[in-house]
């Protein structure tokens, strides 16, 4: 296992609900760089990093992050893994905040990091909103499940 790819896996470790640590995730990261949630079109930077771990974490309680494969090339390491949980918690979204559903989530995911020396640089969030909605049960009437 590379350097790069164990600080990945420690990252991912302080994400999980069971070892949450936003501080310790945010100081794996180089003093410039930043978490940039695709889908949502949103990047953090600073202690700012930390926000998606915690949102995640307060939405699902039992957030779970399943590493299936890494690929690791030089400073680069890319991620296949599954958001898994229970919406038990306010999840906030762009167009208004999610209440719990009570249901599980199951969701496909592809994370790309960039790191130098030993720190991240740019970590790239490709989550599925689509899936993780449908799996909610609201992707139907979204608009109907938002409170405001």
């Amino acid at each position: 296992m590379s350097n790069n790819e164990e600080i990945i896996r420690e990252l991912y470790a302080f994400a999980e609900a069971k070892s949450k640590d936003t501080k310790k995730f945010v100081s794996l990261f180089a003093d410039d760089g930043y978490f940039y949630d695709v889908p949502g079109g949103q990047k953090y930077h600073g202690n700012d990093i930390g926000l998606p771990v915690d949102v995640m974490a307060s939405a699902f309680p039992d957030i779970h992050r399943e590493l299936y494969t890494f690929y690791v090339k030089d400073d680069v390491v890319i991620v296949e893994l599954a958001l898994q949980g229970t919406h038990k918690g306010d999840f906030p979204m762009a167009g208004g905040v999610l209440t719990p559903t009570g249901r599980r989530m199951d969701a496909p995911c592809c994370d790309v990091f960039h790191l130098k020396d030993g720190k991240i640089t740019s970590f790239h969030c490709y989550n599925l909103p689509s899936v993780i909605l449908q799996q909610l049960g609201v992707l139907g009437n979204l608009e109907a499940a938002l409170k405001r």
